[in-house]
């Protein structure tokens, strides 16, 4: 299967907390073919420091079925590494959601840059904060 752009993004989520807006906005991605999730994982640490990893498979029904439309529990490519490198960074009560997505949006000009014999030299992503603080201190965001 050809790829196109492949991105992680972990989100952390203080106080394990979660109000139900990402699942549907993620759905929404999904369902207009902007993105493709290839792995979902959540990573919970408790009030004592005790490190949890729930993979698709293991979420429960309800979490599961929130997150079925979007992603396919045989894409699992995260590693128990992967999670424990996340869960070493979170603070006591404190949690974290792991997506491995592809930009669908993107693969077409992916293939075309690989046939080609482009080669990317530089692929950055600029937080939107950044963005918006430089567009207010700049003239053209006046």
């Amino acid at each position: 299967m050809a790829y196109g752009p492949v991105e992680m993004l972990t989100v952390k989520f203080p106080g394990n907390q979660f109000t139900g807006e990402i699942a549907p906005a993620l759905e929404e991605l999904v369902e207009s073919g902007m993105i493709r999730i290839i792995d979902l994982l959540f990573v919970i640490k408790d009030s004592d420091g005790v490190v949890t990893v729930f993979e698709q498979d293991g979420w429960g029904d309800a979490v599961a079925a929130v997150f079925e439309p979007i992603s396919s529990p045989e894409d699992e490519l995260f590693s128990n590494s992967d999670a424990d490198s996340i869960g070493v960074l979170l603070e006591p009560n404190s949690s974290a959601a792991m997506l491995l997505f592809e930009n669908v949006w993107a693969a077409r000009f992916a293939t075309a840059v690989a046939n080609a014999n482009g080669e990317v030299i530089i692929n950055a992503r600029i937080p939107r904060e950044v963005i918006e603080e430089v567009v207010a201190e700049s003239t053209f965001g006046a």
